[in-house]
């Protein structure tokens, strides 16, 4: 299973810029609305440090690569067509935006920070990008209160002689967001309403919507263009306000990163994803050598471009993600290479869960787990911790 990280946002905030800097794909890259029109699908990376040092061998990645001990395990990065207001009634591109928007498993929201472009994605000054990470998320939220209420008809038109759990129904009518009915049940007791719709208002059910898109529809807020000094003074403000608690920001300069991979490429440079500095080992002119250091400044600034820290944050602590390695008892084996997998699985996986992951073989005849750092045998519905180096003992 590789996970599915969606960019989203208004147009001409950077989007295709980033997934560019994230996967060095060919994607056009324009100031204006609707440059990207189908979703872009490409591999990106997201690092996890390597458990094979710690065995004392090195590894042999069957996919992505392991460079000085840093693994770089191989995501899905999709860039979704641009994003206006009045998205979730079908304008502009909304309707087939929403359908790609739901193929994601967690979403990267990228804002423009510097407040150049407006709520429609044209060219301005000032704008404040608050007014961007509300429309979103209030787009989402009137998305699923549609969807709510058409599970609610579906509740309400049902027989009057079966008994009728509406946490059900909802859940059948909202299936596409991988929520189910013990979730929406949760969801609904967590906001002190009763589980009979007849009690709800409109507020209770927007507050439903809200709370279910939260968590089924991960978000993190990418601050694009911190490499300008509005930008950053913006970031400041908006970060400090209790009122955006509830998201994760990074800052993030999509147009630094491409243009160090770039650099990189063309050997002028010798420079890490996500990394804090580089180096300059090529010949370069003046100019080039000072755009560089202004580059550098930034990522000292901000410990890196932001990009591939946006995607690892997304992943990793906003969704919640743990990537695990399977071993043995000497953390490899002599028939498949060293170390050759490492996965990501969802937050609160066990041993069962990982075993299934495999194979449904090896889950059916799974006996159970051995730690491989300690040695000890655990069992299986043991819960995995990021960076475990687990074998699977089975008789599939």
């Amino acid at each position: 299973m590789s996970y599915k990280i969606g960019l989203v946002g208004k147009p001409s905030v950077g989007k295709s810029s980033f997934f560019n800097a994230a996967t060095m794909n060919d994607v056009p890259e324009g100031a204006y609305p609707f440059t990207t029109i189908d979703p872009s699908v490409g591999e990106a990376y997201v690092r996890v440090d390597c458990a094979a040092p710690e065995f004392d061998e090195t590894c042999t990645p069957s996919v992505g690569f392991c460079d000085n001990g840093t693994r770089y395990v191989p995501v899905k990065l999709v860039d979704v067509a641009g994003l206006i207001p009045g998205a979730h009634e079908g304008k502009g591109l909304g309707n087939q935006f929403l359908t790609d928007l739901n193929e994601a498993d967690v979403l990267v929201h990228v804002v423009d920070f510097s407040g150049e472009t407006d709520i429609e994605g044209e060219a301005t000054e000032g704008h404040d990008p608050r007014e961007d990470i509300d429309f979103l998320e209030d787009e989402l939220d009137m998305w699923y209160l549609d969807i709510l209420e058409k599970g609610l008809e579906r509740y309400r038109s049902g027989y009057h002689g079966e008994e009728k759990n509406v946490e059900e129904d909802l859940a059948e009518q909202m299936s596409a967001f991988k929520t189910n009915k013990d979730e929406i049940k949760q969801v609904i007791l967590s906001l002190g309403l009763s589980l009979d719709p007849d009690d709800w208002d409109d507020a209770d059910k927007e507050a439903i919507a809200r709370e279910i898109r939260k968590r089924t529809k991960p978000m993190l807020i990418a601050a694009n263009k911190m490499d300008k000094p509005v930008a950053q003074e913006n970031f400041e403000e908006i970060t400090s306000d209790p009122e955006y608690d509830h998201l994760t920001f990074v800052p993030a300069s999509a147009h630094a990163e491409k243009a160090l991979k770039n650099a990189e490429e063309a050997g002028i440079v010798e420079y890490e994803p996500g990394s804090s500095d580089f180096d300059i080992v090529g010949d370069v002119s003046g100019e080039q050598e000072e755009g560089l250091e202004q580059i550098r400044e930034f990522l000292n600034d901000y410990d890196g471009a932001g990009v591939q820290a946006s995607l690892e944050t997304a992943l990793f602590d906003v969704m919640g993600a743990i990537a695990i390695f399977p071993g043995s008892a000497n953390g490899k084996s002599d028939t498949q290479g060293v170390f050759r997998d490492c996965f990501i699985l969802p937050e609160g996986s066990t041993t069962e869960d990982f075993a299934y992951h495999l194979h449904s073989d090896i889950g059916d005849g799974l006996l159970h787990g051995i730690d491989c750092r300690s040695k000890r045998q655990v069992g299986s519905d043991h819960e995995l911790e990021h960076r475990d180096v687990l074998e699977i003992v089975t008789t599939g």
